[in-house]
């Protein structure tokens, strides 16, 4: 199942693809979403208390909770615009402009909570400032790491529009930069030491799927759905999905996601092996905090050292596939072919998320 794309009746001068993004208003609000960030610090207001967003699947769930027990003493929280001003100038590190880190009991909390880009959309500027956190993550007394998003959309990766703008400036420099901006964003995550679990609140799309087999531990709730359509946007695999894809979903699967721009709802997700567990929207920021809470009850040296025992075997195989994704995507870019085949493409259409 693949989201609709419209078609515009006239080609779009490139300087108005920087806007195409915005086009569409078809996603839902920030308001509309339960949030990580929030659970532990702001109280649901009354009049959200039953907004929970539109339903993106089908099919019923046969979901049992082992930490029922205590998901009565949660309350529910919402995270709000007003709230992200504070928070920032609350935060020691609120350095970050386009995420949210917070340093919680045991763990530390990366938010992509983008300023500059929509729907959490990744630019090099915003991949460099999640490098920063992990780097720094790695090194404090931390035992894991909790990736999650403020607003509906988890991440939509690549930002097309800031793509198209740089491109257009300075060919053979930007390809260059950008490609290598995403090749250490994914490296960061493939030598990350601690484990890495990531919370998927929404639609996870690109770069923001293609990372997750170089997670530990996602979890999603009923609302996120998963797509990479390469492909169908003129680009090919990044984020090791070349490699990742086909050794978790299967060759068949992978070849429907990379080439096709196939959909994959929570619990088709879930059923294939891309993620852990799928929770009820309702419930889900707090069945997450209560698991990141007890992992981080754990001894650190046992977590790093299992992790080391899981991952070190395909470290070398990981950073290999990803120098070469890369080299790929700057060879796209930098040729007129390549590029002029992306520019059309976003000239005509938009993609929905």
């Amino acid at each position: 199942m693949s989201s609709s794309i419209p078609t515009f009746s006239s080609p779009i001068p490139t300087q108005s693809v920087l806007t195409l993004r915005k086009a569409s208003g078809s996603l839902p609000t920030e308001e509309q979403d339960l949030d990580l960030l929030t659970l532990l610090h702001c109280p649901l207001p009354q009049h959200l208390s039953t907004a929970h967003g539109p339903a993106l699947t089908n099919g019923g769930l046969n979901l049992h909770s082992p930490v029922k027990r205590k998901l009565e003493t949660e309350k529910d929280y919402v995270f709000d615009k007003r709230l992200r001003y504070s928070v920032r100038q609350n935060e020691s590190n609120c350095r970050f402009r386009d995420i949210v880190v917070r340093k919680e009991e045991g763990f530390t909390h990366i938010l992509l909570s983008s300023q500059t880009s929509d729907n959490n959309a990744l630019t090099p500027e915003i991949m460099k400032e999640v490098r920063r956190a992990l780097c720094n993550a790695a090194t404090d007394d931390s035992k894991l790491l909790l990736l999650s998003a403020v607003g509906s959309v988890f991440c939509s990766g690549l930002d097309y529009s800031y793509l198209i703008g740089r491109l257009s400036n300075d060919r053979r420099k930007e390809s260059t930069r950008i490609a290598e901006a995403i090749r250490d964003f994914v490296k960061a995550f493939i030598q990350f030491k601690k484990p890495i679990v990531v919370a998927i609140n929404g639609p996870a799309l690109g770069l923001g799927a293609s990372i997750l087999p170089l997670c530990d531990i996602v979890w999603a709730s009923e609302k996120a759905w998963f797509q990479t359509p390469y492909a169908t946007i003129r680009l090919t695999p990044a984020g090791c999905s070349s490699y990742t894809f086909p050794q978790i979903l299967g060759v068949a699967l992978a070849n429907e996601m990379l080439f096709c721009g196939r959909k994959l709802t929570a619990q088709e997700a879930c059923s294939r092996g891309l993620v852990s567990q799928v929770f009820w929207p309702t419930t889900f920021s707090q069945e997450v905090m209560l698991r990141v809470k007890e992992m981080a009850s754990c001894s650190a040296v046992v977590l790093e050292e299992s992790k080391c025992l899981v991952r070190s075997f395909l470290k070398s195989v990981l950073e290999d596939v990803n120098e070469k994704e890369c080299l790929m995507l700057k060879q796209l870019w930098s040729s007129s072919k390549g590029l002029d085949s992306l520019f059309s493409y976003l000239q005509d259409k938009i993609y929905e998320v």
